[in-house]
């Protein structure tokens, strides 16, 4: 097989919250969402392949001293470096060597200037999501069937060489889920109930806003809780989320927290457990604790030092890392080190995503005596395109549930014209529904997002979009933002 990149283009549309998100040191009110199309050479034939995301405030880099504005800059440049270099690198023999070439040269091109791996795989993911779409179009099957026959040419142990010689359908589930249960976002700043909302702060557009309306709205069980960092603040926050939860999703409820990475070191997280663990009143609810995501802050995270001290605590949470997981290398690192596990999302790659699924499926098969998890979640994706793919590739990997959180902060997808929207609706109608307002929005009934139609799909999304229409990222404008619709 010779697989190669002809051409790339880049569009962005710019999308406005539909109320604050709050999550570690900043607060999300607008963004530009990304769309990038490739077109793909397989033996000859070529085909066009879509991929997109959000470029977030503050999540890549975590750099309080940096503008917005410089921060999408660097997300750009190392964006347009990855389809530049995909192009470059010609034809290869599988999809899996197009992505190692080009994802190795953006590493190497990204420390010469300084760039961190976390933001340099970003750039490399959005090549190969599109790559992978469209490859699988060309195949004409769906991605769960391009994985388990092994057409990607996916090498388990050229990037863990415990599994060398293992394929992905060895260790994957047979088939791929066909519903994800939703682990709903409790930002920093969201209101719990809708008593507290203010007049100025209520969002009058027919969806949930305070956390017990979307309990009650959404049939929720599963949750995601975001920490502050401040031992007082976070205890106050999460005895207030647990009234809410325990009131109103009954008894059957599961939850995680999410340190994001307010912990400089390990004994003031240790601390706050200790604080958090000895409140009577939350002793009910921490049972239901699934895990901890990435209390300890990236400079520390896998630093040996703080591992050492880590691993001496006998008592500590089930933790697992997210933004440390910036490398080829780091979820095994993080495991070593007594980490549960790492999480997945598509924006630190698709391939890199089933290779740690495989990693700790491998080690739960061999060793009994730990938990491993890998998680699954968000950054604030929405369809037509991101929601889907991201979907895809965690019910392939067995992910039964998984943060979600798009559908709470955007008015649906009524930032898109109303064609895109119809087609989503009609490609999708297990997914998304016709809200009573006419925009779309996402079908999430009993907790649970039901996805038969993204799993049928090429790679998830099955709408064709003109992406012509949109505006292209070299003529875009940070200004522009200013201007994104409500």
């Amino acid at each position: 097989m010779r697989v190669k990149v002809l051409s790339t283009d880049l569009r962005i549309v710019n999308m406005r919250l539909r109320m604050p998100f709050r999550f570690g040191i900043t607060t999300l009110t607008e963004l530009p969402h990304l769309f990038v199309s490739l077109l793909l050479e397989v033996d000859g034939r070529q085909t066009w392949g879509v991929a997109a995301d959000g470029l977030p405030n503050k999540w890549f880099t975590k750099d309080p001293e940096t503008r917005y504005r410089d921060d999408i800059d660097d997300m750009l440049k190392v964006i347009r470096t990855a389809c530049d270099i995909a192009v470059a690198a010609g034809a290869n023999a599988s999809v899996f060597d197009l992505w190692d070439r080009t994802y190795q040269a953006q590493i190497a091109w990204a420390g010469g200037w300084g760039y961190p791996p976390l933001l340099a795989g970003f750039g490399a993911s959005l090549v190969e999501r599109a790559m992978i779409d469209a490859f699988c179009r060309d195949q004409g099957v769906p991605f769960s069937t391009v994985l388990r026959d092994d057409r990607l040419g996916l090498r388990l142990g050229r990037i863990h060489p415990e599994l060398q010689g293992a394929k992905p359908r060895d260790l994957l589930p047979a088939a791929p889920l066909r519903q994800i249960t939703v682990r709903h976002t409790v930002g920093l700043t969201d209101p719990l109930t809708d008593a507290e909302i203010s007049d100025v702060d209520r969002v009058s557009d027919g969806l949930p806003q305070s956390l017990e309306a979307c309990i009650r709205d959404y049939g929720l069980t599963h949750f995601k809780v975001k920490l502050w960092g401040d031992a007082a603040k976070d205890a106050q926050r999460v005895r207030s989320v647990a009234d809410v939860i325990t009131r109103n999703a009954g008894e059957h409820f599961a939850f995680t927290l999410d340190g994001n990475e307010n912990f400089k070191a390990v004994e003031p997280f240790r601390a706050f457990w200790a604080a958090l663990t000895s409140e009577p009143a939350l002793a009910g609810f921490l049972k239901n604790l699934i895990f901890v995501e990435q209390p300890l802050h990236r400079s520390v995270a896998l630093e040996e030092g703080a591992m050492k001290e880590f691993a001496a605590w006998q008592e500590r949470p089930p933790t697992i890392i997210d933004e440390s997981d910036g490398t080829l290398t780091t979820a095994r690192q993080a495991i070593a080190f007594g980490y549960a596990g790492t999480s997945h999302k598509n924006c630190k790659g698709v391939f890199k995503g089933i290779a740690n699924a495989c990693l700790i499926e491998h080690r739960r098969r061999n060793d009994r005596s730990r938990p491993f998890v890998l998680s699954a979640e968000d950054l604030t994706n929405v369809s037509p395109v991101a929601l889907q793919q991201d979907l895809c590739v965690i019910a392939n990997l067995g992910i039964t549930h998984a943060e979600r959180n798009g559908h709470h902060y955007f008015k649906g997808l009524t930032m898109f014209p109303a064609d895109v929207q119809e087609a989503v609706l009609a490609a999708h109608p297990d997914l998304f529904r016709r809200h009573e307002a006419g925009f779309a929005t996402t079908r999430i009934v009993g907790g649970v997002v039901r996805i038969g139609s993204v799993i049928n799909e090429a790679f998830g999304a099955a709408t064709k979009l003109d992406l012509s229409r949109f505006v292209g990222a070299e003529q875009w404008t940070y200004e522009s933002l200013a201007d994104a619709p409500r």
